[in-house]
């Protein structure tokens, strides 16, 4: 590492909380001679890039900055040049900077300066509400609110695959969520549909991803997950509401997937451009009745397949030209091919919004897996 990228690392392990972007840019500056430096951060609808320090938001498709958020690569226009932060998969935002480095070496090392960034950012977020809230265009409701500080997080990218989700609409979101987590070479994906509105759903599917994490933790079976989960939302409701799920746990290194579906959501998988309705042994949603048995069944992926699990927000929802269906899913499941995860749900939920012509009335959620053996 040079003198240089340690110092930087240095400034920004040193920075306050709340003033990491104005740390790094003064370091930038300094040691790179960068001095109009800027972090734009994606909103909670991936429909806005929001300038932490100045600017305007950039809601423009086909603009640089969402160019280079898009394809995860360089982008410069002129003098100014944007870069992508992100961590592990998740998508933050883009670094603007100019003028843009003469030298390849400082472009590269900035590259790396916009990473380190992204890591820092997530470490930051423990410590204060500066950069979630710099993300919003307006004020989410309470129960979006603990929707969306339930999630793990919107991207996700590991050495076989490739994951993003999204919750529309986005800053009034009810009861829809979604859950993952990899370990020991095995990627669990939760989607579920809570039960009713605002607070009572949003406290509903909150109560089944805790339990659905305590079971997983505990390194119970998929089905004895979903059991456990079954009893704690009983036990709390005693039948009067339940959630919809689906349980999904893939086998990273040899594709293996085993489902467990207790309800909505439905799973398609786009497989050498064709879009394949993957039937599902359906059993009883979790917590209706007091003991419920839930079977596990399995499916083989093949290199190169795409996942899509959506709830039914999506497929049932109603324009003006009728309901949303499955005819015009399918069309547009089968067009994301070319497109990474992110793009592909961001994609999907804004021509669902374009079809209804305005917030959607039922929550909404997507959720895309892409699979390919590992080493390639």
């Amino acid at each position: 590492m040079s003198d240089r990228l340690t110092a930087v690392r240095r400034a920004l392990a040193d920075a306050p909380a709340d003033r990491v972007v104005e740390c790094l840019a003064e370091i930038v500056d300094k040691e790179y001679a960068v001095g109009d430096l800027d972090l734009l951060l994606v909103d909670y609808r991936l429909a806005a890039l929001l300038p932490l320090l100045d600017g305007a938001p950039i809601t423009r498709p086909g603009d640089p900055a969402w160019r280079c958020f898009d394809h995860q690569s360089e982008v410069s226009a002129g003098h100014v040049t944007y870069l992508p932060v992100t961590a592990r998969g998740e998508r933050m935002g883009v670094l603007r900077h100019s003028p843009t480095p003469a030298t390849a070496e400082d472009r590269a090392e900035l590259a790396e300066i916009a990473t380190l960034l992204a890591h820092e950012l997530q470490a930051a977020a423990a410590g204060t509400d500066r950069y979630a809230v710099a993300a919003r265009t307006r004020r989410l409701t309470l129960a979006a609110e603990m929707q969306w500080e339930l999630l793990p997080g919107r991207c996700r990218v590991g050495a076989s695959f490739s994951l993003a989700g999204q919750l529309e609409p986005a800053y009034a979101v009810r009861g829809d969520s979604f859950d993952w987590a990899e370990y020991e070479g095995r990627l669990f994906v939760t989607v579920l549909n809570g039960m009713g509105d605002g607070m009572n759903a949003a406290l509903l599917s909150s109560l089944a991803v805790y339990a659905l994490r305590n079971a997983r933790r505990a390194g119970l079976s998929l089905a004895d997950q979903a059991a456990l989960a079954d009893q704690a939302i009983f036990s709390q409701h005693r039948g009067d509401a339940h959630v919809e799920a689906l349980l999904l746990e893939l086998n990273v290194a040899s594709g293996e997937l085993q489902i467990v579906d207790t309800g909505s959501p439905r799973m398609m998988i786009l497989r050498d451009g064709d879009v394949l309705d993957q039937p599902l042994v359906s059993q009883f949603p979790l917590g209706m009745f007091e003991s419920s048995d839930f079977e596990t069944q399995t499916v083989q992926l093949r290199t190169g397949d795409r996942l899509f699990v959506v709830s039914d927000g999506v497929s049932e929802a109603v324009g003006n030209s009728g309901r949303y269906g499955e005819a015009a899913l399918h069309r547009f499941v089968r067009r994301t091919g070319p497109m990474a995860p992110l793009q592909a749900v961001r994609s999907l939920l804004g021509d669902l919004r374009a079809h209804v012509s305005a917030d959607l009335e039922d929550d909404a959620v997507a959720v895309c897996l892409d699979w390919t053996r590992p080493g390639q």
